[in-house]
């Protein structure tokens, strides 16, 4: 990969530094990890699990082992409030969320989402659940999850949990916010 080019704003990408999309996608959905390669399993840093899926290391099988640790985890911290799920722009990101709501709906988990199923910056994110939060005291918190780029080649991609969250004095939302989180459920 171009050191020069990549990721330098106001500069064109090079062609060695541009993605075939479809084939991005067909390969999250087409590889699976190899448990013997360490390099192929998730592994979580400051940021949550990163990979690609030309290389095996961020795929289907991937987020649906986080998403399945998530709900045995909350299960676990009998953790009983909405897990808000959001996703962002990168390519990786749609099919991550379907496949984390997927297993979060199959476990019975009360999954809010975007009511628009629009991309959702982490800020608007944290926002949602510190207003729920706020405003379900003494009920079960809200926790996150999210697929999103955060600062990485657009080869990779990454996927974030937090815990529930405390609610600091709630300011009021930022007008022209479409971050309306709904209740998501499984359909028959």
């Amino acid at each position: 990969m171009s050191k020069t080019a990549a990721n330098q704003p106001g500069t064109l990408p090079t062609l060695d530094t541009l993605v075939n999309v479809p084939r991005l996608i067909t390969a999250y959905y087409s590889l699976h990890p190899d448990p013997g390669n360490p390099a192929q399993r998730v592994a979580f840093g400051t940021s949550g699990h990163r990979g690609s899926a030309f290389a095996g290391s961020f795929n289907d099988d991937h987020i649906a082992a986080i998403s399945q640790a998530i709900v045995d985890y909350r299960r676990g911290e009998s953790i009983a409030g909405p897990l808000f799920l959001a996703m962002d722009t990168h390519a990786l990101s749609e099919p991550a969320f379907t496949t984390a709501l997927e297993v979060l709906a199959a476990n019975g988990i009360d999954v809010m989402v975007d009511e628009q199923l629009a991309y959702t910056p982490t800020p608007a994110l944290s926002h949602a659940i510190l207003t729920y939060n706020a405003a379900n005291k003494g009920k079960p918190q809200a926790m996150a999850s999210s697929s999103r780029p955060p600062t990485i080649p657009p080869r990779t991609a990454a996927s974030s949990t937090t815990r529930p969250m405390a609610a600091p004095p709630t300011p009021p939302p930022p007008s022209g916010s479409r971050t309306a989180p709904t209740s998501s459920s499984p359909t028959a």
